[in-house]
């Protein structure tokens, strides 16, 4: 998008409407997405003669599958990027996937199990096409070195999360309650109302997400044929490097959707008041303390940023997989009170959840700010694409380390992904300085920016 065509953008609270239209359509995705995941694997586990019959698989099938679907959503990202790129841009990317994700939610209440891996493969191919463009389109409301772009991409990030805090108190109420399918035909309908509400507010999308072959702008069309320089192929192996962290994160973050899922439902003491809460429930925790916690975070940087503290956006998901790493640490005391008392104490997982949430904040939100500074305008969506495949790479390993539970037990699995968290993020934080320099200022000169956006800021807030 031109300069000029960003200073005509409408704004709110400080940033454009393009960023709350795409807010309310993630948000509903994401709310169809965590839904059908708080009881994926709940299902799959539930024995077949219960009232609320399940399919009756063991735990280490459940998480094997669990592990193949969350990477394959997201490694879908890759062409989905690279169709966005090449032919359709990210407005119509989004779209389509919109679309397929209401199909394949829609097919998962269908209780059978053609339903069921049809279903499996439509989202796949939806939030291939949907994930990694929205993000990209993001980016592109803002001009290049807008301090506002990582708040904006905070404030985003709230959507997601809302969606997800939402989905897993209500899908995950109606699917343990009232039937598995039934939560799964919710799902869909919240995808169907993030749709309806994209396709209205795209007056606001006018000037971004646009397929770059078909631009009026000489300087965009001709962006798709030169050949990379050498500063940014540099930003590209920098972007490479740091999705390490990107997989070493998820890999151990995703056990929430599997192994903590599990390990809450059956080992953890879960009556409050003498009320049970339902498993799925404790994955909402997360989400919210994101809520509560984004905009607090990241105002946090952006005063750091200007006082001129380190704060580049490495630093910060360096920092953000430390923090994650030691939430494992809870896990740890909660497996070891689970050996001596027989069960372990709710408190463990919400201290859990509180640090992996800090760490998410520091490294997600930022990583995808990250890209849309780094990346190629004529790959934009394909590195975007790129990430989200990682993080399906770092699904698959939380599954083979869910599965790897079943012989070395939780309190190994555990522990171990803590240490490995906390040393490897230490050993990449040596060579940061290395790593930033081969951006080539690409976050410097944020602040004068910032001078020139001065005004009320949500996020600020």
């Amino acid at each position: 998008m031109s300069s000029t065509a960003l200073k005509k953008q409408k704004e709110l609270f400080g940033h454009p409407v393009g960023l709350y239209v795409l807010f309310f359509t993630e948000m509903w995705e994401r709310f169809s997405y965590y839904g059908m995941r708080a009881i994926l694997v709940l299902y799959l586990v539930q024995a077949t003669t219960d009232k609320n019959a399940g399919l009756g698989w063991t735990n280490g099938e459940a998480l094997a599958l669990y592990g193949w679907y969350t990477m394959l959503v997201y490694v879908a990202s890759i062409p989905g990027g690279w169709l966005a790129d090449k032919f359709l841009g990210q407005k119509k990317a989004v779209l389509y996937g919109g679309i397929l994700l209401v199909l394949g939610h829609s097919v998962l209440a269908i209780e059978q199990m053609w339903a069921f891996y049809s279903g499996l493969g439509l989202i796949i191919l939806g939030v291939g096409l949907l994930k990694p463009n929205i993000s990209t389109m993001v980016g592109g409301l803002y001009q290049q070195g807008d301090i506002r772009r990582d708040k904006g991409f905070t404030i985003f990030y709230i959507g997601i999360n809302i969606g997800a805090f939402l989905s897993s108190l209500i899908v995950g109420y109606v699917g343990e309650v009232h039937g598995w399918h039934y939560g799964f035909g919710l799902a869909g309908i919240g995808m169907a109302l993030g749709l309806i509400q994209y396709l209205v507010g795209q007056k606001h999308l006018k000037y971004v997400g646009n397929f770059l072959g078909a631009s009026e702008n000489k300087e965009e069309k001709e962006a798709m044929k030169k050949p990379l320089t050498k500063i940014e192929k540099d930003r590209v192996i920098v972007l490479f490097i740091s999705f390490l962290l990107v997989i070493v994160f998820w890999g151990a973050f995703e056990q929430a959707g599997g192994l903590m899922n599990i390990y809450a439902k059956e080992k953890t003491n879960r009556m409050l008041m003498g009320m049970e809460i339902p498993a799925s429930w404790f994955q909402s925790l997360n989400a919210m303390f994101i809520i509560f916690l984004g905009t607090t975070v990241a105002g946090y940087w952006a005063k750091r940023k200007l006082k001129g503290k380190v704060s580049t956006s490495l630093f910060k998901m360096i920092l953000g997989l430390i923090i994650m790493g030691t939430g494992f640490f809870f896990m740890t005391a909660a497996a070891g009170q689970y050996e001596a008392d027989g069960s372990s104490a709710m408190y463990w997982l919400v201290l859990a959840y509180l640090f992996h949430t800090v760490g998410e904040l520091c490294i997600s939100p930022v990583a995808l700010s990250y890209i849309t500074k780094l990346a190629p305008l004529k790959y934009a969506s394909l590195m975007m694409g790129i990430y989200f495949a990682m993080t399906g790479f770092g699904n698959k390993l939380a599954g083979l380390l869910g599965e790897a539970s079943e012989s070395l037990g939780e309190y190994t699995i555990f522990t171990g992904i803590a240490i490995f968290c906390v040393v490897f993020g230490g050993l990449v934080m040596l060579f940061r300085k290395k790593l930033e320099a081969l951006t080539h200022g690409a976050e410097d000169n944020e602040r004068t920016m910032n001078e020139e956006a001065e005004g009320f800021e949500l996020a600020d807030q």
